[in-house]
This record gives structure tokens, C-alpha cells and sequence, in this order.
């Protein structure tokens, strides 16, 4: 499957689009923690360890570092599939 940016799954390092694809390695990183962070605040959420506060302001964190990372991806015109790399034998990223 060819994706929009030409990347086929791959980090792009081609030598004239190096911050396009450190961005995209970066935003990749970031986008697998969030993803990480959020299963662990639902299995909290869903344990009944936190107040009802904490569960708000937990929300609350965890859309706005979704919405930022929507921005990010459209300041270097990434979208989510960029952000699933390849890892070869081993499978896509995400």
C-alpha cells in the first residue's frame, strides 16, 4: 500500500527531507507512548483507582495531547498511517 507522502511505511531520510522525516520518526515515537499511556489510564479508570476528578482531568490530558498531535501531524503533513512504520520482518510499528 503506497501512502500519501511516498514513505510506504518507511521513515523517510532522504537527505533533502530530513526534517520531514525526523518529524515523522519523532511524531512516531510520541504518537506509541500516547497510545501506551492512554491503555494504562483506562485499565486505571476502569479499576476504580482513581477520583472522579482524576478521571476528568485524566480526559481532559489526554485529548489535548490527541488534538496537538493532530496538529503536529498537518504541520508536517503527516497523517496516521505515516506514523505506522515498518519494522520489517517484525511487523508495522503500530
Amino acid at each position: 500500500m503506497q501512502q500519501a507522502n511516498g514513505t510506504n511505511g518507511r521513515i523517510n531520510f532522504d537527505p533533502e527531507k530530513a526534517e520531514q522525516g525526523l518529524a515523522q520518526l519523532v511524531l512516531t515515537v510520541v504518537e506509541l507512548l500516547r497510545q501506551i499511556v492512554e491503555r494504562h489510564a483506562m485499565r486505571r479508570v476502569e479499576g476504580g483507582t482513581l477520583t472522579d476528578e482524576q478521571v476528568e482531568n485524566l480526559g481532559i490530558a489526554l485529548m489535548n495531547l490527541e488534538e496537538k498531535m493532530e496538529e503536529l501531524k498537518e504541520v508536517f503533513g503527516l497523517d496516521a498511517e505515516d506514523l505506522n512504520i515498518d519494522l520489517g520482518p517484525l511487523g508495522s510499528l503500530m
